[in-house]
């Protein structure tokens, strides 16, 4: 026993569970008298569980066998018996093991996994211990406990770990399934999902029409290729990290996501993806487990999510003691329709430049893009215009009587158009397609010179005349693009002209965004519905910015007012995810009604750690080597990104004591952050809408454990 606590097996379980030397540096032995259960057909063995540990159902489960010790029952030599058949061999062990059973649980106050040995008709439980289960069975046996008076709501909701919650709200791998895995990426977003592979969002959209299930294969994604994450059940990139595009957006839709997966080389010219001498061709199989990041091979077996009544009820006993509000990361109506069905009380962000990349408006957002001059720019946004509304409103319509905080264009806008090497491949296959038509010209000139008189020659040549000028035209866009991206290249984007610096740089993008959410707050507001319309500004780093950007709203919304002939109630905010934003707390509330931190570009400024580098190159060597304890990017660094988020709360308040303040990154969903944010009093959390559950429980954790 002692030497197996340096085993390779409990080292591994320890390392898995985050069980440091300091929580327990050693094991124990018991030395006790041994009792035989191989004396005769009057003794046997056996483990058994006080309910099931699948299902939680209220019933002994176990197996045992007769005239046998421990060791056979474990070690798989011969086959056991279910417990239920105890009545008909040994009925009077049967009622003493059914009474040890509610002795235990009444003693524990705790589903128990124990292990008995009956030698010659006497019953012996020789250990017993809290049984493991999975959610399903933990959230039934909490509710069914409490109403059987063993336990209270409070112990109810406490004997659950959060994250755990993940098992009942995602589709997740056949834990039976014996599978090796062909590639290892980052857990981007969980839950797992077979399909054919695909390389190009438009293939996946028309497989997908087919009635085939495909995983789009990408070496990373951009905003056009959104039609093809609808149509995948999952996503897979070969770069790219937690904040990718990739990984965003499948969380915002509750698809599995597997990012970064650097062992994968993608061929996107032959659509073809390598793994050693692994070669993934387009139609193969594979399965990704977005909550693990693994890669395999073929179609594993799932096992489908199970949103139980209990578990609504035991959430409901979480919203009663929380004292942090729990709301959505979400983007589209659809988003917060699902939002609602996970328990959110509102959206804490809507992403606007999400809006932008559906299959119609993208070329809208180029056309403005691509505008030379404000006046152009404004005509594009003129388009843009009625579309924003419309889903602004579909947003405050679904999400009323509860608050929607709308994030103003954040990204730098290269990001919405192909990349430099995307432009130089299809400028390359058009010139050689030019080439290729001129020819066929000249042969079409050449029959004409010769009057052949051949109507037949002559219908076929028309159309290519007419393609090579199609080809010309396109060469001229797209050479027009790929200087516009040159222009707009930047060495760090991250830390470039994206947020406010956009929004004053062009503020007619601002502009157009504040009128359509007040205009739709305005529609709203004439139908009689109680709605909370939340403006918040990314990128702050001085009050200067918050103010120019404030000038437009109150400018926009007093026109609109005078049209509809009262106030519009709406608030006005900003994101606090800038170093010197915390520093200037005090300043920017004079101007804003709430703060937004925005966790995951405060730890990327706090760390300089660029997220995707960090976590594909040094940080897991970082937490092997206990040089940081956690990666930031998963479990909010309290130390560092903490200390400054304290801080800008307290200079928040001292200025404005009504400020709500928010958190809306990535750590918004994690349990061990929430308890942080609840501790330096912040009023809500926010996060993609699957992990909201895990945000409820963990927000009642919080507030129990405080």
């Amino acid at each position: 026993m002692f030497r197996s606590w340096m085993g390779k097996r409990a080292v591994d379980y320890r390392r898995e569970f985050n069980i440091t030397p300091d929580m327990a540096n050693g094991t124990a032995v018991n030395v006790c008298t041994m009792v035989f259960g191989n004396r005769g057909d009057d003794s046997a063995t056996g483990v058994a569980f006080t309910c099931n540990p699948a299902t939680g159902e209220n019933k002994l489960y176990g197996e045992y066998l007769v005239n046998a010790q421990g060791e056979d029952v474990v070690a798989g030599i011969r086959t056991p018996k279910p417990i239920d058949r105890l009545a008909d061999e040994m009925p009077q062990m049967a009622k003493e093991i059914e009474e040890l059973r509610q002795k235990l649980e009444a003693h524990y106050y705790e589903v128990q996994d124990f292990e008995f040995t009956i030698e010659r008709g006497v019953l012996y439980c020789l250990q017993t211990r809290n049984g493991k289960m999975n959610a399903v069975a933990m959230v039934r046996t909490s509710v069914e406990m409490e109403k059987e008076g063993l336990i209270s709501r409070y112990q109810a909701l406490l004997r659950i770990v959060p994250d755990d919650l993940e098992q009942m709200l995602y589709p997740r791998l056949d834990p039976n399934a014996r599978v090796t895995p062909l590639a290892q990426g980052l857990p981007a977003s969980p839950g797992a999902a077979s399909g054919h592979v695909v390389f190009d969002a438009d293939r996946a959209e028309a497989e997908a029409k087919k009635g085939k299930t495909v995983i789009l294969l990408r070496e990373e994604t951009k905003p056009e290729d959104i039609h093809g994450f609808f149509a995948s059940k999952g996503i897979l990139t070969s770069r790219g990290g937690k904040t990718s595009h990739a990984a965003v957006v499948a969380r915002g839709m509750g698809k599995p996501c597997v990012a970064g997966a650097e062992g994968i080389s993608v061929d996107v010219q032959l659509h073809e993806a390598f793994v050693g001498d692994t070669v993934i061709r387009e139609g193969d199989l594979i399965t990704i487990d977005g909550t693990s990041g693994k890669v395999y091979l073929g179609a594993v077996p799932t096992v489908e999510a199970d949103f139980s009544a209990e578990l609504n009820i035991l959430l409901g006993w979480a919203d009663e003691v929380a004292r942090l509000s729990v709301m959505a990361n979400a983007d589209t109506a659809l988003d917060a329709d699902r939002a609602l069905k996970y328990g959110a009380r509102g959206i804490g962000l809507c992403r606007t430049e999400r809006m932008f990349n559906t299959t119609e408006r993208l070329p809208v957002v180029i056309e403005m893009i691509m505008a030379e001059t404000a006046e152009h720019r404004k005509q594009s946004l003129e388009k843009l215009l009625p579309m924003q509304r419309q889903d602004f409103q579909e947003l405050f319509e679904v999400m009323a009587p509860y608050p929607v905080t709308i994030r103003l264009l954040d990204p730098p806008i290269h990001e919405f158009l192909p990349s430099e090497q995307q432009l130089k491949d299809d400028l390359l296959f058009l010139q050689q397609l030019r080439d290729s038509v001129r020819g066929l010209e000249v042969l079409s000139s050449t029959l004409s010179l010769l009057k052949t008189g051949d109507a037949e020659n002559e219908e076929f040549f028309m159309p290519q005349m007419v393609e090579s000028r199609q080809v010309e035209e396109a060469i001229v866009k797209k050479e027009t693009m790929l200087k516009k991206v040159k222009a707009l290249y930047e060495t760090n984007p991250m830390l470039g002209h994206r947020g406010v610096r956009l929004g004053i740089t062009f503020p007619e993008i601002y502009e157009m965004q504040i009128r359509t959410i007040l205009e739709a707050a305005m529609e709203c507001d004439k139908k009689g519905l109680e709605i909370h319309p939340k403006i918040k500004v990314p990128q702050v780093c001085t009050a200067q910015e918050l103010l120019y950007v404030k000038e437009i709203v109150d400018r926009v919304s007093g026109e609109l007012e005078k049209e509809l002939g009262h106030k519009l109630e709406f608030q006005f905010g900003t994101m606090i995810e800038v170093v010197r934003a915390c520093m200037r707390a005090d300043s920017l509330a004079k101007q804003a009604n709430f703060f937004s931190f925005g966790t995951n570009d405060l730890t990327q400024a706090a760390f300089s750690f660029s997220r995707e580098d960090a976590e594909n190159k040094f940080l897991p060597l970082y937490n092997e080597r206990g040089i940081l304890q956690d990666n930031p990017f998963d479990v909010l660094d309290e130390k560092g990104v903490g200390k400054l988020m304290e801080l800008a709360v307290k200079w928040g308040r001292d200025q404005r004591p009504d400020l709500i303040v928010g958190i809306c990154g990535e750590h918004g969903g994690h349990p061990q952050s929430i308890h942080f944010c609840h501790r330096i009093g912040l009023d809500y959390v926010s996060c993609s809408a699957p992990r909201i559950p895990v945000a409820r429980l963990a927000a009642a954790h919080a507030a129990l454990t405080e």
